[in-house]
């Protein structure tokens, strides 16, 4: 059933990036239920095809269609985006939802564990808005909704070395999501730019954080109850079916239990 408000993307495309876990996934899976075309990326696609079969053997009114692109590197992504303007004429909404953290702290950590964080959760996030921009003003859609999927490690800093170099990233995902904002008026469309930051969500995250440790990650959601991929995507839900007069900045989410 289509939620109140979200009629208006009915057969329209939507880019997920990082689709194939988490957050991604049930964001992807809750906007082929509203009927939206729904192109899902990640660097592997096989969970995305699951998830595919899935949502089409339940009758859900939308599509979704997986591809596979590595986000780091940005010919990927540019292919990306010409295909989905050749195949599917192109894009009304950027989902920039991939991330990842790495356990390199500032005084420690290697030089190719920041450069990972900052090619995915910095330059694929911009690369991603600024294509999905274009290829809206290329097809003059004045009612686009670019969403970054952010973090509350964008705005605070916690004590923990591993999360530090991190938070700088989601720290500029914050400033990027507000200039993108600021610049969407300069352009004087009425094109949308939100940013949610959730707190401790239960996803692999922490387990590809502390990948070599994993009963520390599964310590972090064990330690209280954590907010889930569907939590996120209600507010994902809440945003897009907001009138489009009314512009989002940012929602921040932590569970009750969260104290920082």
């Amino acid at each position: 059933m289509a939620r109140p408000g979200m009629e208006r993307w009915r057969d329209r495309l939507a880019l997920v990036t990082g689709a194939s876990v988490g957050i991604g996934a049930a964001v992807a899976r809750a906007l082929v239920q509203q009927g939206l075309k729904v192109v899902g990326c990640a660097r592997t696609v096989g969970n995305i095809e699951e998830l595919a079969a899935e949502c089409k053997s339940a009758g859900y009114p939308g599509t979704l269609i997986p591809y596979r692109c590595d986000l780091s590197n940005e010919e990927d992504i540019l292919s990306m985006f010409s295909a989905i303007c050749s195949q599917h004429g192109g894009v009304d909404i950027c989902i920039n939802n991939a991330g990842l953290g790495r356990p390199d702290s500032l005084l420690s950590g290697s030089t190719s564990g920041w450069k990972e964080m900052l090619n995915v959760n910095v330059l694929a996030l911009s690369i991603c808005t600024r294509e999905a921009y274009q290829s809206m003003k290329e097809r003059k859609v004045d009612d686009g909704h670019i969403i970054n999927i952010n973090s509350m490690s964008g705005h605070r800093v916690v004590p923990q070395s591993v999360t530090h170099f991190y938070s700088a990233t989601k720290y500029a995902v914050t400033a990027l999501t507000e200039g993108l904002r600021q610049e969407l008026r300069e352009a004087q469309t009425h094109i949308r730019a939100t940013c949610i930051s959730p707190g401790f969500v239960e996803t692999q995250f922490a387990f590809r954080l502390h990948d070599k440790e994993p009963e520390k990650a599964a310590a972090t959601y064990e330690q209280i109850k954590c907010l889930q991929p569907e939590d996120v995507t209600e507010a994902v839900i809440y945003v897009l079916s907001s009138p489009p007069h009314v512009q989002i900045g940012d929602i921040q989410m932590r569970p009750t239990e969260q104290v920082t």
